[in-house]
């Protein structure tokens, strides 16, 4: 789509790469709901015999943060301590956990060459800590009923990260909103129904936004998610 330009708003828009001293700052946390690990609350790595696996632990669910995991999170930076430092078990436990959230303790444990109580603990301190922010079911969008795909660069208005950035998330098929330097201040992800949805999205929500300046829509023609190596 070409540029979405909006009639001047008497307020100087950010200059390109200077969105403001908000810059950096980042939404806040969802935490999930209190789940299996709740029980194991042993700091560390656990000892070599631990708790049994909760009753329906990995069978037809996925693991489930505690509640408060993620907690302490502002929505203008991390006030956690900082998380403990991971060795090469907890990161092949990360890359199994991401690969099916619905693996069961043993099963992991096993594959790790750990005993349930060790991986019980470890799994526990990765919530904690914020490594793990939560399980959920990776979407097919298209197949779900989205099959318009789009980014959004927006430009803004000075000093207005905060302000914009919860009316963005509020938007219907939002799915990553990122303050950038360049061009441009916003980069927003969505999926829509049909490219009118797309249409009414942009002329009616966004750009009906006040600190939004203009807008520029690019139609995505074909994606692949990719896995960051850990």
């Amino acid at each position: 789509m070409p540029d979405e330009q909006l009639a001047p708003r008497g307020t100087d828009p950010a200059p390109h790469g200077e969105p403001g001293p908000d810059d950096g700052s980042g939404a806040g946390e969802r935490s999930g709901g209190t789940g299996q690990f709740d029980a194991a609350r042993t700091p560390g790595t656990g000892a070599a015999d631990g708790p049994e696996e909760p009753p329906g632990a990995g069978a037809g669910r996925g693991h489930e943060a505690p509640a408060g995991a993620g907690a302490g999170r502002g929505p203008d930076g991390d006030t956690r301590p900082p998380a403990r430092p991971l060795d090469a078990i907890d990161r092949d436990i990360l890359r199994l956990l991401r690969a099916d959230g619905r693996a069961s303790i043993r099963s992991v444990a096993e594959r790790v060459h750990v005993s349930r109580g060790n991986a019980y603990a470890r799994i526990n301190r990765l919530i904690e800590d914020g490594v793990i922010r939560g399980f959920s079911a990776r979407v097919d969008q298209e197949r779900a009923g989205h099959g318009t795909i789009a980014y959004i660069t927006l430009k803004i208005i000075q000093d207005s990260w905060r302000t914009v950035r919860e009316q963005l998330q509020e938007l219907p098929g939002a799915a990553h909103l990122a303050l950038v330097s360049g061009d441009f201040d916003v980069l927003l992800l969505v999926h829509t129904q049909d490219n009118r949805a797309l249409r009414d999205l942009v002329l009616t929500r966004i750009q009906s936004i006040p600190e939004v300046v203009s807008t520029r829509t690019l139609l995505v023609f074909e994606e692949t998610d990719l896995e960051p190596e850990l």
